[in-house]
């Protein structure tokens, strides 16, 4: 399997929904959006994760 980089949106976007994902996971925005949300934040991190290795296995992404 040959591994390409991802585009520039991929990554951000990864790198977007990692950071909202820890910060969730780690509970510093439960105060501002309520618990109903932040217990998605390994979800998110994991989304983010696989967006990038996605992003990284398949050509032209």
């Amino acid at each position: 399997m040959r591994l390409s980089a991802p585009k520039k949106i991929v990554w951000w976007l990864s790198i977007i929904l990692a950071i909202i994902g820890v910060v969730l996971e780690l509970g510093g925005m439960m105060t501002l959006l309520g618990t109903s949300i932040a217990v998605y934040g390994f979800w998110i991190l994991l989304l983010g994760f696989l967006l990038l290795s996605a992003g990284n296995a398949l050509k032209g992404c």
